[in-house]
């Protein structure tokens, strides 16, 4: 099969294009014929090294994506060979206490697909039969393949772990990234007041379309002043913070008396210098998010595509990979970049 991959760590420029085996699937797993994943900054981290474990070699990298089916195992139920589908890529044991309640991502064994086992960006992926829903009507393949981190993500940090109400008021970090759409999308189901920060001038009109209601550029702003201003100094009930060390210490200036913190990446890294007073004085709560469950993915899917839509920025080829990853670290970008099999 057709494959994009690396055999050394370092950068996407180490990225290759050629033939691997097809994989063999086991009685409960599902083949799926990948017609399109999408970008996540965790796939650089993999490919970077920066991760604290050893990468087995060589990797098929990536980890959210949908396509057809093309064979099942003899066990499998409920699937059909030509279903439309989309990966969930949380793996886990489905054996234990925290798989078996419903709160897998909490499984001891839980890790993403396209970290240790080979990802989606080939002709096929093979995953647990477990892991597989199928494609709502009215989405592209494009659309679907930028569902599985990014929303389960957003839906498990807003809505299970910050414990959104009607009316309350959301800044949201990145709001041109895929999940800062995504959580500007899921807020808005919730009538919240969203207060979202993009690095561009452009990008303002551009996620306000998608919902935002106040967009803050924090290169020429500091954002806490400009939530004070936008909320005349009530701050916000929930901050949801992925940028990490550059953004959160003042991410906590922003939450008010008892506001939930939320806290899923580090893109400008993850060593902070944290006051605590500022947090036991105002009672916050910090929710530290890694993914979400397979039970949630059934409470948001079926919004798609009517009340929540992936907003996809570009679509590349599989021959022009590195040109997408290129773009991903530029972020020179709204919403997920897709790259068509």
């Amino acid at each position: 099969m057709k494959a994009a991959f690396y055999d050394k760590l370092g950068s996407y420029e180490n990225i290759k294009i050629g033939e691997l085996p097809k994989p063999d699937i086991k009685d409960d797993e599902v083949l799926v014929n990948v017609k399109a994943f999408s970008l996540n900054h965790l796939d650089v981290w993999v490919m970077e090294g920066a991760l604290p474990f050893n990468i087995p070699l060589p990797k098929i990298f990536a980890s959210d994506a949908s396509g057809v089916i093309a064979d099942i195992g003899k066990n499998v139920k409920g699937l059909s060979v030509g279903d439309e589908v989309i990966i969930y890529p949380g793996l886990s044991c489905g054996r234990c206490e925290m798989c078996i309640s419903g709160h897998d991502n909490l499984c001891s064994e839980f890790r993403v697909l396209g970290v240790f086992e080979d990802g989606v960006s080939a002709e096929y992926v093979k995953v647990p039969s477990a892991n597989i829903f199928k494609k709502p009507e009215g989405l592209t393949f494009e659309e679907a393949s930028g569902i599985g981190i990014t929303y389960v993500t957003m839906w498990h940090s807003l809505v299970t772990r910050g414990k959104i109400k009607q009316g309350d008021t959301v800044l949201i970090h990145g709001g041109g990234s895929g999940v800062g759409t995504a959580g500007i999308q899921i807020a808005k189901l919730f009538n919240a007041t969203v207060i979202t920060t993009v690095g561009d001038d452009w990008k303002a009109e551009k996620v306000k379309n998608i919902g935002a209601d106040f967009v803050i550029n924090y290169k020429n702003e500091d954002f806490v002043k400009s939530v004070e201003e936008i909320t005349d100094g009530k701050l916000c009930d929930i901050v949801v913070d992925h940028i990490g060390s550059q953004t959160f210490d003042k991410s906590l200036d922003c939450g008010k008396k008892g506001s939930r913190i939320i806290t899923f990446g580090t893109t400008t890294g993850g060593d902070v210098g944290i006051n605590l007073r500022k947090i036991f004085g105002k009672n916050q709560t910090i929710h530290g998010v890694y993914m979400g469950t397979k039970g949630e993915v059934y409470s948001f899917l079926k919004l798609f595509p009517d009340k929540l839509k992936t907003v996809v920025d570009s679509t590349f080829g599989i021959d022009q990979v590195k040109d997408a990853y290129k773009k991903l670290l530029s972020r020179q970008f709204v919403g997920k970049i897709v790259v068509r099999i």
